[in-house]
């Protein structure tokens, strides 16, 4: 019984963290008040659904091999064996998107900087009016 649960623990652990790391992101986001750390928890969010999405992709098969197919009798060795591409395009893709909005979002937090001096939201909203 307690192997069963040790080895259901073992396969399940990548999700349990990635749902855990995603709670702090969730954490840092809402409850700080600081910009900065906004962002962090922002980006680290975006790179925690990405490793979410890789380990969707991921199978745990004895000696894995590249989805490319070298020839046609070779196929079903593919489909059998291979890691499913479509959620690394998928991160690849996320990844360009992270970066430009990580970007854009700093932009942002500078000129809120020069405008008010400051990067807490608590103290802007009182700036504000």
């Amino acid at each position: 019984m307690s192997d069963w649960i040790l080895d259901a623990f073992m396969v399940q652990y990548p999700y349990i963290l990635t749902f855990l790391m995603l709670a702090v992101c969730a954490y840092a986001i809402i409850l700080k008040s600081n910009l900065i750390k906004k962002i962090l928890g922002l980006t680290i969010m975006i790179d925690v659904v990405n490793l979410f999405l890789i380990l969707t992709g991921y199978r745990r098969v004895a000696g894995p091999i590249p989805p490319i197919y070298p020839n046609p009798e070779q196929v079903q060795l593919v489909v059998e064996r291979a890691v499913d591409p479509l959620p690394q395009a998928l991160v690849l893709t996320a990844i360009v998107i992270d970066m430009c909005v990580t970007a854009f979002a700093i932009a942002l937090v500078v000129l809120i900087y020069r405008a008010y001096g400051t990067l807490d939201v608590r103290k802007i909203k009182e700036l504000r009016g």
